[in-house]
């Protein structure tokens, strides 16, 4: 018996609904296993999927270069690797610029915090008496002083040494994962030509022409979508982080290189990031003088609204017209799915989403709603049954 014949039944609706109940209901039980062995196996090819993610953010730089600078060079296989060796050391010397900016800085906040640890230890104590936490806190015991206030880290390091020494392995572990997948990244940018070609035959062959059309152009629009964005976030952060060190400068502000990254970097996190990046940022400054941390969340007000209804509707044109429940959703969803990566991509996955419900979904159901009306309106027009006539 053939599916088309089966459908017909009338006893299949409900084993379609039965069945679809139970298949429900199992996965809900085991959800955790299901979970769990979906992660696990996730993780045995972090690398490869890491460097899938790194290659296409590098490639659109290595693309400018190769279609600008290097146009003169007539061999396409040699300008392309040219353009892919550069795109990477321009890459490196980014994040050797942001690392050298933060780390020393890093350091030589933490020497001054300690440094001043004696004088936050008093006026914590002040704050805490003010605002009557001390009827709920024993402060006195917690903040006698500044030694008592490191005896108090030294004892919770010792007690959680066992989580300390797993988290320093999986730390370990992710830079090996990351080294790896920045390599196997190298590797599929030279050969981005031989892995298009080689899907594009796997899906032809696959495919019926129409649908591998209509496959094609999907990919191609969300390709679209996550270039655009992945490659004016980088545009928008770096203004941003540039804009904040000129006005730092500006009011004589400490560590403008390490608070300036952090604020571009922390930028590229949709709707949570700007709020991180200022609290940080504010917090530094409060340890030095209070009055710059008032000066800088101001400053920082102000620059997120200019961002947010100058230069992102500049930057991205249409591609944010999504909604902001849709964001906020796929924010925590991708969050708890791929980590830092599913936040960064809230937005592009959003404006997809967001395509995917108007363009195919609901074309789809009013597709098909056209066809049940106008099937409906045939069998309502269809002339009587003649063996039911003869029969009467």
């Amino acid at each position: 018996m053939k599916l088309k014949d089966l459908k017909n039944k009338n006893w299949a609706g409900g084993m379609i609904i039965a069945c679809s109940a139970v298949l429900f209901y199992v996965i809900l039980t085991n959800l955790v296993p299901i979970w769990d062995t979906i992660t696990m196996i996730v993780g045995f090819f972090s690398p490869l999927i890491f460097g899938c993610i790194l290659a296409y953010i590098i490639n659109p730089l290595a693309k400018s270069l190769f279609e600008k600078p290097f146009k003169k060079i007539k061999n396409e296989r040699g300008r392309w690797v040219l353009s892919v060796v550069l795109a990477l050391i321009i890459v490196i010397m980014v994040l050797g610029f942001m690392l050298g900016t933060l780390i020393p800085q890093l350091f030589d906040s933490i020497k001054t915090f300690s440094s001043n640890l004696d004088g936050y230890v008093v006026t914590m104590r002040v704050v805490f008496k003010r605002w009557q936490i001390s009827r709920y806190i024993d402060v006195d015991k917690f903040l006698d002083s500044s030694e008592n206030l490191w005896k108090i880290v030294i004892d919770y390091v010792k007690d959680n040494i066992g989580n300390i020494v797993d988290a320093s392995a999986g730390v370990g572990k992710s830079l090996v994962n990351w080294a790896l997948g920045f390599i196997l990244s190298i590797y599929l940018l030279i050969a981005k030509n031989q892995v298009k070609s080689f899907f594009a035959t796997f899906f032809r062959a696959l495919l019926p022409t129409k649908r591998y059309d209509g496959f094609r152009s999907f990919l191609c629009r969300c390709d679209g979508i996550l270039s655009h964005y992945i490659t004016y976030s980088l545009i928008e952060g770096i203004l941003i982080g540039i804009t904040n060190a000129i006005f730092m400068a500006v009011m004589r502000m400490q560590y403008i290189g390490m608070i300036s990254v952090v604020v571009g970097v922390t930028n590229l996190i949709p709707t949570f990031g700007p709020i991180i990046g200022g609290l940080i940022g504010a917090f530094i400054l409060l340890l030095i003088k209070p009055w710059h941390a008032l000066a800088f969340i101001i400053f920082t007000l102000v620059l997120q609204t200019v961002d947010g209804y100058v230069v992102k509707p500049n930057l991205f044109g249409d591609s944010l017209g999504v909604s902001g429940l849709l964001i906020l959703a796929t924010i925590i969803i991708g969050g708890k799915m791929f980590g830092v990566v599913g936040i960064l991509l809230a937005i592009p996955f959003a404006a997809i989403l967001d395509f995917l419900y108007k363009d195919y979904f609901i074309v789809a159901l009013q597709a098909r709603r056209l066809k049940d009306d106008e099937e409906n309106a045939k069998s309502e027009n269809a002339p009587p049954d003649e063996d039911n006539d003869d029969e009467k």
